[in-house]
């Protein structure tokens, strides 16, 4: 990468773009003429999420299948790496500015494909978990810095579209990630072995699944080193390119990593004090603390999901297609009912949304002989002989999963965009970024208490071996997330918050 000169300068051929174009296709096409960055931003958003969800649907499996771990060992592999993943989010923002955008994505990205390679490769337990909490720093540096990036990257006019790709982007990656989770999984076996030729080694499905997911950080890698520039900031007059002023230039990067966790950690340790003594921060923490529970659906997703669908539906079952559903739904349904619903407060939309998705699950704890009916009719024919591609006699839990995933998207699609949006309301003006700051601290706890339960759950109710009761699984799991709607239904009067332009 050439050296970048240390003034400030406007590319000549980038005009002012301050306005918001006028016309409605405009306001999608301003995004075209955005710096070179903002596309590999784009791109690195695909290929990064889908390599992150490729370790998340396939980690329960391969601690079980290639560690030998209990589903309850692993229950707690997985809160341990989820947590841990949850907690370093909070020290990202200082270290981005203490190191820069680049710098920021090139550690990030190095820390994501060392730890694979040692999961995909290497045999000696200490190392490969080892690598797996190195991989947690790895991937909670992804999404903050690239949000700082979409800020710099953008002008007024190009910033709305592109955070909304971006949210489309992201699911994109989601819902590939399923598909070339399932297609290691059906040519390969659950346990399978892929051969190696030159060097003399064989690789498990699942360890096959992690160098899928390394192959795709690659060119992340290649794309950052090679062709995102230091210093680059679009602005609407133009796009300036200045040096990065690290907070420590003359510090190492392991020095200045260590310098900006404990000034990060001072700085925290000030915000929560002072933000205790602030009665809007209870109703803050309270509304998050309640919106946990149905993001713990997803948790059960990820980890969950994917034992149960093999030892329910088989060995090579497409649970990985099932569930990217959601991805692409999403990335129609948010916009759609976030113009439908732009009187409509957070709040309101908040309970809703998590209403629908919280009651979903429900579907899944029924009898699922129950839906036998339609696995045999069009329905069960459509969904698994024409997209999925089974043969035989259709497991009533593919239709189960179809209606569940459809309605969970749904519900998705109303509450999500709005959980942020609500706490960023309730934060005083001039405080947003603390409020935001400590927003994982919520989640980050109802990971510690949620994730161990997954294991908990599959090993009492839907085994590997001897009798399993799934329902009652999903049904726990559905009372579990029922906390939010109703939580936010009966405390709303001690944590709503007026909304300016909202009606209710």
């Amino acid at each position: 990468m050439s050296n970048e000169p240390s003034a400030p300068a406007v590319e000549p051929e980038n005009l002012p773009a301050a306005a918001v174009p006028a016309s409605f296709l405009g306001k999608f096409t301003v995004v075209f003429g955005a710096v070179r960055e903002l596309w590999i931003v784009f791109a690195y958003v695909v290929m990064s999420n889908l390599a992150y969800m490729l370790v998340v649907l396939t980690l329960s499996l391969w601690l079980s299948s290639d560690l030998g771990y209990s589903d309850v060992k692993a229950g707690w592999w997985v809160t341990t790496w989820t947590a841990g993943m949850t907690l370093c989010v909070v020290l990202v923002g200082s270290l981005t500015d203490a190191l820069g955008l680049r710098k920021t994505f090139l550690l990030g990205c190095t820390l994501c494909i060392v730890p694979r390679l040692f999961m995909t490769f290497a045999e000696a337990k200490v190392l490969v978990l080892g690598s797996l909490l190195v991989l947690a720093m790895g991937e909670a540096l992804g999404a903050p810095v690239t949000v700082a990036a979409l800020r710099r990257y953008t002008t007024t006019a190009q910033r709305s579209i592109a955070f909304s790709l971006f949210y489309a982007l992201m699911n994109v990656g989601y819902g590939l990630a399923g598909y070339m989770f399932d297609f290691v999984r059906q040519n390969l076996g659950e346990t399978g072995r892929l051969a190696l030729p030159g060097l003399g080694v064989g690789l498990s499905t699942y360890r096959t699944v992690f160098l899928v997911s390394l192959l795709f950080y690659i060119p992340c890698l290649l794309l950052v080193y090679f062709w995102l520039r230091d210093g680059v900031e679009a602005t609407d007059h133009g796009v300036e390119i200045t040096a990065d002023k690290p907070k420590y230039p003359h510090a190492r990067l392991a020095e200045a990593f260590g310098l900006t966790v404990r000034d990060t950690l001072r700085a925290t340790g000030r915000i929560f004090i002072g933000l205790w003594r602030q009665p809007g921060f209870y109703k803050f923490l309270a509304f998050l603390s309640l919106a946990a529970f149905i993001k713990m659906i997803f948790t059960h997703m990820y980890f969950t999901y994917p034992k149960f669908g093999i030892r329910e539906l088989g060995d090579g079952a497409p649970i990985g297609r099932l569930w990217a559903m959601n991805n692409f739904l999403i990335v129609f349904l948010a916009p759609l009912v976030g113009v439908l619903s732009q009187r409509i407060s957070a709040y309101s939309m908040a309970i809703w949304g998590s209403l629908v998705a919280s009651s979903s699950v429900f579907i899944m704890a029924m009898q699922p002989h129950w839906f036998q009916p339609l696995a045999d009719g069009w329905l069960g024919h459509s969904i698994a002989h024409v997209w999925l591609g089974v043969n035989g006699q259709v497991n009533p839990y593919y239709v189960m999963i179809f209606i569940y995933v459809l309605f969970l998207s749904m519900g998705e699609a109303i509450y999500s965009p709005r959980l942020y949006e609500y706490a960023a309301a309730i934060a005083p003006k001039g405080q947003e970024a603390s409020y935001m700051a400590l927003s994982s601290l919520p989640f980050f706890l109802a990971k510690l208490c949620m994730a161990p339960l997954s294991g908990v759950l599959l090993a009492h109710f839907c085994p590997a071996h001897g009798p399993r009761h799934s329902g009652t699984l999903w049904l726990i799991i559905g009372l579990t997330t029922m906390v939010a709607p109703v939580g936010l239904f009966l405390f709303q009067g001690l944590i709503r918050v007026k909304e300016a332009g909202r009606d209710g």
